[in-house]
């Protein structure tokens, strides 16, 4: 018998990836803090909606969590009203939002203390891949909990990789991110310096494409940043707070991330411009503003 799951918080992700679960049979029970939001999704995938993360976990064998930040994360599992409060039996808890590596191992403590497994599996490919269930799905955890866990990361990615132990799969995430943000900036100062100098912007987004310096962000957001649509595809904001956890890990080893830490304050001014909420390919406007130039 299919294990029943609870689903915790529906946003731009969240939606879409419990979505392909529900589509791959997996009885749902779900929860946001918008409760309406959260009805309104139950009534058009066939889910239940429960009134806390409490009685999510009551209902449920496994429970994931897709919220924005650690603080969020920590309080829906071990806040008044928490999974943790209605945990029975073998719960698994699954956290596949971007925390960091430290907030995982510590939450993951404080589960293990009443009983509860926890594994940290966080994602990339934004919501088109979450839509067609082709995320890149990275689990930190014991290989049991991956194991038990595989059928559900299976109906909402295609690359599924066991990076090792709890915290691993956030430090991989965060990474990978810091490397995604870095190369959009530079796609972005590319497409200004070759317009200004008089290249054929088709002509370079299709030989660089094809060439050494290819990148998915060039891919997705020359596009974007060539029109000026920031239709949100990934917060700016978010991108910004993995780049910080991630500067935050390099430092704690000794390293010094300079074009990251770069990109990091090309995304804050962004944000200063009230940009937070748009995609992170707006930090074009960041771009422009320091060369007194539109793309």
């Amino acid at each position: 018998m299919a294990e029943r799951v609870g689903f915790i918080g529906l946003g731009i992700m969240g939606t879409r990836m419990a979505a392909n679960l529900a589509r791959a049979g997996y009885d749902l029970v779900v929860w946001n803090r918008t409760a309406e939001t959260a009805r309104e999704w139950a009534a058009e995938h066939g889910a239940e909606v429960a009134g806390s993360p409490a009685e999510v976990a009551e209902r449920c064998d496994v429970v994931i969590t897709m919220v924005v930040d650690g603080d969020q994360v920590e309080s829906v599992l071990l806040g008044t009203g928490g999974v943790a409060q209605g945990a029975r039996g073998d719960l698994l808890c699954i956290d596949m939002s971007t925390i960091g590596p430290r907030a995982a191992r510590r939450i993951a403590g404080r589960l293990a203390e009443r009983g509860v497994e926890f594994m940290d599996a966080p994602v990339t490919g934004s919501s088109p891949k979450a839509e067609d269930g082709t995320l890149t799905i990275m689990a930190g955890g014991s290989p049991d909990s991956f194991e038990r866990a595989r059928p559900l990361f299976e109906a909402m990615g295609k690359l599924i990789v066991h990076v090792g132990e709890v915290g691993q799969g956030q430090l991989v995430k965060v990474i990978n991110n810091a490397v995604a943000a870095a190369n959009t900036a530079v796609a972005a100062e590319a497409l200004l310096a070759g317009k200004l100098a008089g290249a054929d912007l088709d002509a370079l987004v299709t030989v660089v494409g094809a060439g050494s310096g290819a990148s998915a962000m060039m891919e997705l957001k020359a596009g974007p940043m060539r029109a000026h649509d920031w239709s949100t595809l990934f917060k700016l904001e978010h991108m910004l707070k993995d780049l910080r956890l991630c500067l935050e890990e390099a430092e704690a080893v000794g390293v010094r991330m300079q074009l990251v830490q770069d990109t990091a304050e090309v995304l804050a001014e962004a944000e200063r411009r009230g940009l937070g909420e748009r995609d992170f390919a707006a930090l074009l406007e960041v771009v422009e503003k320091r060369s007194g130039a539109r793309l």
